[in-house]
């Protein structure tokens, strides 16, 4: 793994919010597996219980059921922790487009309760997740950071803002802030299911059911599909960045660029499936194609991420085939 030998001193506290989600369980996973302290925050709107309940016995791991939305219960969860990874937030473009105001609570008004929250409690690092969504329009391959074009969704907009949030949090108050710009990060315990679910889970188990999936367009947009273990690593180094870095935002991803009928038929292949997909209409809000430049995380804070798309499609294939 690129992170087994990253080390905090002995009796470090993590908080991860978002802890019940696809990103945070396996953060709460990792974290715990390395012998450090883990406290995790969720209210279960997007995030299962089962995905932490295994934890949930383990003498380093505390959770607390509570919104991000609520500032008092932020305080409470930061209260002796030396790193926030914050992953809590509402994702999907369309569902963005249909509640903006949900959005807004969840995503802008949340993370700022979080920030502030770490602030008053001296936190060390406080690391957020962001988007490659706050790309927008800009038509340019690699995506680089500090060349962003008009924004399409209310989703994109909010992690905007977490960005200026976080770079004013370093600035104005000497919080350390990292955002992490995901590119479709894939891989087990991520939710296969209900209309917003990400599109290679959502592919995996309707063929492992005999049925048709629908490619949204021509299936000739492309991704940056980041395994899980990548953005694991990203955190955590991000947590070990120098002052330097700290109040800006990085690409995390692994480099590639896979269309989307391409990885479909791949998927068919892999469990001997022979189903043609239904195309539909493009969904509104949604980038082309997208894949990252990855320079400045690796020149930042060592970035180095080792799992490539292939490598990552078999374990999320075995996973799955094993859990639905």
């Amino acid at each position: 793994m690129g992170y087994e030998n990253i080390k905090f001193s002995e009796g470090t506290q993590f908080l991860i919010t978002g802890a019940a989600g696809f990103i945070g369980s396996n953060l709460v996973e990792a974290i715990i597996k390395l012998g450090y302290k883990v406290r995790g925050l969720d209210n279960y709107s997007t995030g299962k219980k089962e995905n932490v309940e295994e934890f949930l016995g383990n003498a380093n791991y505390d959770f607390i059921e509570g919104d991000i939305r609520d500032f008092d219960t932020c305080m409470k969860a930061c209260e002796d922790v030396d790193y926030v990874l914050h992953q809590a937030a509402w994702g999907s473009v369309p569902r963005s487009i249909e509640m903006p105001l949900l959005y807004e609570e969840i995503n802008i008004k949340g993370t700022l309760n979080m920030m502030e929250a770490a602030r008053q409690n001296d936190v060390k690092k406080f690391v957020y997740a962001s988007s490659s969504s706050v790309y927008g329009d800009e038509p340019d391959l690699p995506k680089k950071e500090g060349i962003e074009g008009n924004l399409l969704s209310p989703y994109a907009l909010t992690k905007r803002v977490d960005e200026e949030y976080g770079r004013q949090y370093t600035k104005l108050y000497g919080l350390d802030t990292y955002g992490l710009r995901y590119f479709n990060v894939f891989g087990r315990r991520q939710d296969p299911n209900g209309a917003y679910a990400a599109v290679i889970p959502k592919f995996i188990k309707q063929l492992l059911n005999n049925e048709r999936p629908t490619i949204n367009g021509d299936g000739k947009q492309s991704r940056d599909f980041t395994y899980i273990e990548n953005a694991i690593e990203a955190n955590l180094k991000a947590c070990n960045a120098p002052r330097k870095a700290a109040g800006q935002a990085y690409n995390i991803a692994y480099g590639g660029r896979e269309y989307l009928i391409d990885i479909y038929n791949e998927l068919c292949k892999a469990l001997e499936k022979n189903i043609e997909p239904i195309l539909g209409p493009e969904r509104k809000g949604d980038i082309r194609h997208s894949n990252a430049d990855i320079s400045k995380a690796k020149e930042m804070f060592g970035y180095e991420p080792e799992w490539s798309f292939a490598d990552g499609l078999k374990l999320a294939i075995d996973w799955y085939r094993s859990h639905l």
